[in-house]
């Protein structure tokens, strides 16, 4: 247990024999149950995972105080094979529906890949299990000491997809969207429909949009970006085709539910307004740059055609900006805690923390007499 609170983690696992096993060992010891789902790997996941986990169980005690579902034995690893291959997405909400079912207060998700060190968990929990936020995830771009692993490519790929989550989700300032590092609350996890979140890769992008619609408070954890030797399963080009598209249907499903359905919203006018200009005006500029060049004549119609297009852009803009202001403090409220660690210190008890600064709903905010950032 943790501060009070049941702990479960999920770890997913394809095609990560040579990985996995050491994550399921150094899963820090405050951690109740491990639920590690392999999604039918074509390596040797599977036998590593069983052997990890019997070792494991067979050192420790069941746990009296959990409860247990399918007739398992309340045993701390817990091995699941999905038959065939269900995708990221798919692995992560059998764990999150195995935990909750068992009743699981805070569930974290870990991947097989060794990429998420386990030392800073606690940070990735805290928020849920303070109650501060109902989901928590790391982020890797909140400082340049934390980026300074990932490459140039990694680096302008996240950079773009936050971009893009930040429409899709509403949360304006959650950055990092495609960092597996989560916790997430019992409670949340039974209230939202996973059924209509992705199995894909997009999952993580995608459950941020459920989230938010679900007025569901998220944190974003500092964390720093770790890469070892391990390769990627993902074709980068269509992952970042469907995810786009992804991304693209979960922003209009937003808006509709947010802004239309639960009550209309002057939001919604602003981004079709802007959305109307900026198309607008750029098919006018080419229509009138094509017409200028085939007839070298209708160049005063055609510079007619550009100043029409200019301003029909700069009206589409301005709208644009008021939409994703007005949204920005629509949301505002769901966006309770960003992390930054500051210096370790010793405590009364001579035990080394470390400080933390937290920004709630727009107000710095900070734990063992630090200044907030900025004051």
């Amino acid at each position: 247990m943790y501060k009070g609170k049941t702990i479960g983690v999920v770890v997913t696992a394809y095609d990560e024999a040579a990985f996995v096993g050491s994550v399921i060992e150094t899963v820090p010891g405050f951690v109740d149950r491990i639920y590690v789902v392999e999604d039918d790997s074509p390596d040797e996941s599977w036998r590593v995972i069983q052997e990890v986990a019997e070792r494991i169980n067979d050192g420790e005690e069941p746990s009296p105080e959990l409860a247990v579902t399918d007739g398992g034995d309340g045993r701390r690893v817990v091995p699941i094979r999905h038959e065939e291959n269900r995708g990221y997405g798919a692995a992560v909400k059998t764990g999150y529906e195995r935990a909750a079912a068992d009743d699981i207060d805070v569930v974290a998700v870990m991947n097989g890949d060794g990429q998420m060190d386990p030392a800073i968990l606690d940070r990735i929990v805290d928020p849920v299990v303070t109650g501060e936020a109902d989901y928590a995830k790391g982020n890797r771009l909140l400082t340049r000491e934390d980026r300074e692993e990932m490459s140039t490519f990694r680096f302008v790929g996240n950079a773009m997809l936050t971009g893009l989550s930040k429409f899709a989700s509403g949360y304006w300032t959650i950055g990092d969207p495609q960092n597996g590092y989560t916790a997430i609350s019992r409670e949340t996890i039974e209230s939202l429909d996973l059924e209509s979140i992705t199995d894909q890769y997009g999952f993580l992008n995608h459950i941020l949009t459920h989230l938010n619609v679900d007025d569901r408070r998220v944190a974003d954890v500092s964390m720093s970006a770790v890469y070892g030797d391990e390769e990627s399963s993902i074709r980068y080009v269509p992952f970042i085709r469907y995810v786009s598209l992804l991304l693209l249907r979960s922003f209009l499903w937003r808006l509709k539910r947010q802004y239309v359905v639960e009550g209309f919203h002057p939001t919604v006018v602003f981004y079709g307004t802007g959305a109307t200009g900026l198309a607008g005006g750029l098919a006018g500029a080419l229509a009138s740059l094509r017409g200028r060049t085939r007839d070298a004549a209708s160049s005063g119609g055609a510079v007619a055609g550009l100043l029409a297009s200019f301003v029909a852009v700069l009206v589409g803009l301005l709208a644009l900006g008021i939409a994703i202001a007005m949204d920005a403090a629509e949301n505002e409220s769901l966006e309770v805690t960003r992390y930054e660690h500051g210096d370790e210190r010793e405590d009364g008890d001579g035990d080394r923390v470390s400080d933390v600064v937290a920004r709630n709903g727009g107000e710095w905010v900070a734990s063992g007499g630090n200044d907030p950032p900025g004051r």
